[in-house]
């Protein structure tokens, strides 16, 4: 089907500006406005289409045609070995043997290698360990004004799954400044040679870490995640010393990334809606019900892509092998047809489970139960600050579009109840 070139052009520009540093103070209006061109729009100027339906958006990551990571070696291009010679720049071998840009069998053999590790009672073990962290960070900033970015929201996701994975401490801050290279390489809007270039060193700098591991942690193992994964077996064998760095480093950017910008936004937003926070406050309890609502209404991952491997009919148009499906998970988690009133929070909500923070289909995010565990965690135990408050500031964003979170919130504890 071809558009008519007096509705691609606004369509096109609208879609556009999605992807432009105007979207970092609040990308929301903007999905508003594309979307009044259709809930799928075609973009042949880019040989895609944008979906910003709820129900769309789960039939592309449901289908079979749709194929994660196809663009990894275009959007990353050649590089240079050592020599002086054409080869895969260091970030493209980082990323490569992730799970996230796998499909079929080669993406079922590495999610079953990983989940065989990480599996639920192994989550549900870590609820002490996160109620340790948050009351450990709290205890830190006493009453008074502190940024709860830098204090709980970052600390708290690094810690808990660095503990999780059995490495060093002392390496916390380490990982933490690698895992934001990957966080910017998969979603930044600053691709300047600048920050190429200090992401090419810390992709050498992880793989240089990671070297010869899974060989150590086979021959002595340790506790921890990482060993379980080093260890982890099936028919055709155990992850090689490159797929254990990659899904280590997925891991790692994965469970702290989402997390740090869910409870920064979160805190914001509850302060912004009237009566938000003392809804929070008036739960008997702290569940499921009120992360999957937060998780909804924040979409820490705001938007996916995904390449189709075969035609799929979507809105009543068919798209040909090799449209790109740009999947505006955050627009979709706040599609009226699917969530009443979605512009607001509400903890009763029956379906909040449905929204797509964490995706869904066959690269449904394996850490889901970790994120829902720490949210309600943290809220949990920031609920036993009543008079918590967020004054009015300057708000500031990481330039990150894909991965959407605040760069420092100043927060006034008060007294704990």
């Amino acid at each position: 089907m071809t558009v008519p070139e007096t509705q691609v052009r606004p369509a096109f520009a609208d879609v556009q500006t999605i992807y432009s540093r105007a979207a970092l103070p609040d990308p929301y209006p903007l999905y508003q406005r594309a979307r009044q061109h259709g809930e799928v729009v075609a973009l042949p100027e880019w040989n895609a289409a944008a979906v910003f339906g709820h129900d769309e958006a789960s039939q592309v990551l449901r289908s079979p045609a749709a194929l994660s990571g196809q663009q990894l070696g275009e959007e990353f291009g050649g590089g240079q070995t050592e020599d002086g010679q054409p080869g895969l720049p260091e970030a493209l071998k980082l990323l490569a043997p992730m799970m996230l840009f796998h499909n079929g069998p080669s993406h079922a053999r590495l999610r079953g290698l990983v989940s065989a590790a990480f599996t639920p009672r192994v989550v549900a073990e870590q609820e002490e360990l996160v109620r340790s962290l948050v009351r450990e960070c709290l205890a830190g900033v006493g009453e008074g004004p502190f940024d709860v970015v830098d204090k709980l929201a970052i600390p708290l996701p690094v810690g808990v799954i660095t503990g999780m994975l059995g490495l060093s401490k002392a390496d916390e801050q380490q990982f933490r400044d690698w895992t934001q290279s990957v966080a910017e390489l998969l979603g930044g809007v600053d691709n300047s040679p600048e920050l190429m270039a200090r992401i090419e060193q810390d992709a050498r700098e992880m793989r240089s870490y990671f070297r010869g591991l899974a060989d150590d942690l086979r021959a002595r193992p340790q506790p921890g995640l990482l060993s379980a994964l080093a260890a982890a077996e099936d028919e055709e064998g155990r992850l090689s010393s490159d797929e254990l760095l990659a899904n280590a480093v997925l891991l790692l950017a994965a469970g702290h990334e989402t997390t740090s910008n869910l409870i920064g936004r979160g805190v914001l937003e509850l302060h912004r809606q009237a009566g938000a926070w003392n809804s929070l406050l008036e739960l008997p309890e702290i569940g499921n019900a009120v992360a999957d609502e937060l998780l909804r209404f924040t979409s820490p991952v705001q938007f996916t892509g995904r390449t189709l491997g075969a035609p799929l009919e979507l809105g009543g148009q068919v798209y040909p092998a090799g449209t790109r499906m740009l999947l505006m998970l955050a627009a979709a988690n706040r599609d009226a047809r699917t969530f009443a009133d979605p512009d607001r929070l509400d903890f009763s909500r029956p379906n909040a489970a449905r929204h797509l923070a964490f995706a869904s289909g066959p690269h449904y995010c394996l850490g889901a139960s970790l994120a829902r565990l720490e949210t309600r965690v943290v809220f949990g135990e920031l609920s036993r600050y009543p008079q918590l408050r967020v004054p009015q500031q300057p708000l500031h964003y990481r330039p990150n579009l894909t991965l959407r979170g605040l760069s420092r919130l100043t927060v006034e504890l008060g007294p704990r109840a």
